[in-house]
């Protein structure tokens, strides 16, 4: 077996945290999947810049954030996942109505220090689990407003290590959906809200956690919401309709709380999570002749 020390001798130097087989389960919200070959944890930007740089082009790169839209599969991910640390997650005022924001920074801290600031239309980030890397990367959106809705630009790393700002138009976004370049990390984004008192931006988040918290399986092993809205439809109406709601397969379940949230119960491995999906998918499109499509992003290899 390789050693760990040999592994490392095939890495570019870092000044970050740069660790071999390292679990994911623990960094994800379903609690289940297989080990990075690579888990790296830059200092800076200019050390994740400088490892892109030098890193062998055919190792795969991707970027992890809270963990909170992803399965990862049993038998782990090749290549290097990147975890955006302290570093990354700072947020700073611009002007009146304006937000620098580290890729590494959640939902609720954007929201936080845009409430501070008295800059409003940034609450519904409060309600989205994760953090701005991902929010940008995939348009996220809640209640009725999305990520291209206050994004003026983003700083990406490319693969070979090379900064670039991209305006919101060269996103194209769509639903769920960007354009990002091909194996770009997102390091950083501007946010534009409007005037508004803290008071009103505080109440606007109040309701949000209020309705979250009745609507939604907060305090269970999910992974947020598992299939995309289709055109017309609501996913959570159409898994009902199709008798989905409390379903079980292994240690995974359908939210009997919200039939768009799947739940690890305890004993669920990322195959079992992943195929009550696909199960769920199945039935949906039986039943109603829509064709779910996955928004939890599902990554690395099935267990042999």
């Amino acid at each position: 077996m390789t050693s760990a020390a040999t592994l490392a001798s095939t890495m570019p130097p870092v000044s970050g945290k740069l660790t071999t087989h390292a679990p994911l389960a623990p960094l994800v919200w379903f609690k289940a999947g297989g080990e990075a070959e690579w888990l790296f944890e830059p200092k800076d930007a200019d050390d994740l810049a400088q490892f892109l740089g030098a890193l062998d082009p055919s190792v795969p790169v991707m970027a992890l954030g809270l963990g909170s839209n992803l399965i990862v599969r049993d038998g782990g991910v090749p290549g290097v996942v990147v975890r955006l640390g302290k570093a990354f997650a700072k947020v700073e005022r611009i002007d009146d109505v304006t937000l620098a924001c580290g890729a590494g920074a959640s939902g609720i801290l954007v929201s936080s220090t845009a409430r501070d600031a008295g800059i409003g239309g940034l609450e519904f980030l409060r309600s989205i689990p994760g953090t701005v890397g991902g929010f940008v990367r995939m348009n996220g959106g809640a209640y009725g407003r999305e990520v291209k809705d206050v994004l003026i630009d983003c700083d990406v790393l490319l693969r070979d290590g090379s900064r670039q700002t991209l305006q919101l138009s060269d996103l194209h976004y769509t639903y769920r959906h960007s354009e990002l370049p091909e194996g770009a990390i997102v390091i950083a984004a501007t946010f534009r809200g409007h005037p508004e008192a803290p008071e009103a931006i505080q109440a606007e988040m109040d309701r949000i956690a209020a309705s979250r918290e009745t609507s939604q399986p907060l305090r269970s092993k999910t992974g947020g919401s598992t299939f995309k809205n289709p055109d017309g439809h609501k996913a959570w109406a159409l898994v009902d309709a199709a008798g989905c709601r409390g379903l079980m397969l292994g240690g995974a379940q359908v939210s009997e709380k919200h039939t768009n949230f799947l739940i690890n119960t305890g004993t669920a491995t990322s195959a079992d999570i992943e195929a009550l999906g696909e199960e769920v998918r199945a039935r949906v499109k039986a039943q109603s002749g829509v064709e779910l499509e996955w928004e939890i992003q599902r990554i690395g290899k099935a267990k042999p």
